[in-house]
């Protein structure tokens, strides 16, 4: 998936879109080079990092870490207290990254308990969801619904947002149960 956004912006550069700064349009499709890191799209690619040895930085998009290639890279590196693990951005309750971030000292993956003497060290300030206030304009440009779900994030966030949906635009808002299911029509 960011190799497919940086695609995008890739191809913004060679149309001169004007929503680009003016600096990023001035060094052309270099400005969004990857180089000197592999951009891995397939499997394969992927696979071959793994077997790399020496230093390397691997950058995920599975920032979660509850699938995805990026297992396979976590369950090479984190015995290795010569590697360091980075979570970047918002580690939701109940995902392998928000239990590295609390300490975990073993996470189990692909059906067994893998050691973390990794180094740890959690960025959390580069989140790339909207915050509150950011929905809520979003959500001012929609036709009001007969039911507004909100079905991501933590049980007390999602609770103040549910709030201020019904204080601000009117909508009936629900966090639904866990387990919970819904009818929608």
């Amino acid at each position: 998936m960011a190799l497919a956004a940086l695609d995008v912006y890739r191809d913004a550069v060679r149309e001169h879109s004007v929503e680009l700064r003016p600096e990023i349009l001035a060094r052309g499709e270099g400005a969004l080079s990857p180089e000197p890191f592999l951009a891995a799209r397939t499997v394969q690619e992927s696979i071959d990092i793994s077997s790399t040895h020496g230093p390397a930085v691997i950058v995920s998009s599975a920032g979660m870490a509850t699938g995805g290639r990026v297992l396979h890279h976590l369950h090479r590196l984190l015995p290795d207290p010569r590697n360091a693990v980075v979570v970047v951005g918002f580690a939701a309750a109940g995902t392998r990254a928000r239990d590295l971030v609390d300490g975990a000292r073993t996470l189990k993956m692909f059906g067994e308990y893998v050691p973390v003497r990794a180094e740890i060290a959690d960025v959390p300030h580069f989140s790339a969801h909207a915050d509150a206030g950011q929905i809520i304009d979003w959500l001012r440009g929609a036709p009001p619904p007969h039911t507004t779900y909100l079905v991501h994030g933590e049980p007390a966030a999602s609770e103040a947002l549910r709030d201020r949906i019904d204080r601000e635009l009117g909508w009936t808002a629900v966090v639904p149960r866990s387990g919970e299911a819904v009818l929608v029509r």
